[in-house]
């Protein structure tokens, strides 16, 4: 099973550094499609493009996914988690269309901006979940001791509650960007014309034939997602309760 899932993979990473331009047969090893890569300016405008939004979007994500987690540990409201769940169970193309339209209803020209606010919309839900598993695993004597030794609800959160978070924050805020960097049916739907991400471009690349270049930057893009990857799985496990 695993050699189904990870073998394409690791064909797309070998093709990448052969010489041949169809990528019928291996011919030789090559870093000539990297050079060719780092000199294609609309690619390089596209991974700006990634960048800036992943970045913006992550950050403006994890603030608000942060206070929705709070709010789902604190607050036993039965409506709550339904808003904050059920966005990571609607289909990426439905989104798509939704906010399609909700941007034209609010005459929001199709840019830049309106593929940061998509992608916050959608990765406010991940940071909430992560927020939530790290704080259900917090043991709130530490915050109770704080409260006893005369520290407000503000100290607390600021010396206690948010240190113990901080792992947790760092992870919702990689998953953000993981989900935004990778992301291609809400931002094909949300992009306005001039506006290109990475994936939109490596679209539009492979329609016409796969080259060693879209290997080369698939690889890169595969290398930077797993890291990101592993960096959550490291963040991601929940505070033991132990004593201190």
């Amino acid at each position: 099973m695993y050699l189904f899932l990870y073998l394409p993979l690791v064909v797309v990473v070998a093709y990448s550094f052969n010489q041949s331009r169809l990528g019928a047969e291996w011919t030789g090893f090559t870093l000539h499609w990297y050079q060719v890569l780092f000199a294609d300016a609309e690619m390089m405008r596209a991974a700006w493009n990634s960048l800036v939004i992943g970045l913006v979007a992550s950050v403006s994500a994890t603030v608000f996914g942060t206070l929705a987690g709070l709010a789902l540990h604190k607050f036993r409201l039965r409506l709550l988690p339904v808003l904050i769940v059920t966005p990571l169970a609607i289909p990426d193309i439905l989104w798509g269309v939704s906010l399609l339209v909700f941007f034209v209803l609010l005459n929001l020209t199709l840019g830049m901006l309106s593929v940061i606010l998509a992608h916050v919309a959608f990765c406010i839900s991940y940071v909430a979940v992560v927020i939530r598993a790290r704080l259900s695993g917090m043991d709130e004597s530490l915050v109770e001791a704080a409260r006893d030794l005369g520290a407000t609800a503000w100290g607390s959160f600021r010396f206690v509650t948010l240190p113990l978070m901080a792992p947790g924050i760092i992870a919702g805020a990689l998953l953000a960007f993981t989900m935004s960097i990778d992301d291609f049916v809400i931002t094909f739907f949300t992009a306005g014309v001039g506006t290109t991400t990475l994936p939109l471009k490596i679209y539009t690349m492979i329609k016409v034939t796969v080259t060693p270049e879209i290997n080369a930057v698939s690889t890169l893009l595969m290398v930077l997602t797993m890291l990101l990857v592993l960096a959550i799985a490291r963040l991601s496990p929940q505070i033991p309760s132990g004593k201190p």
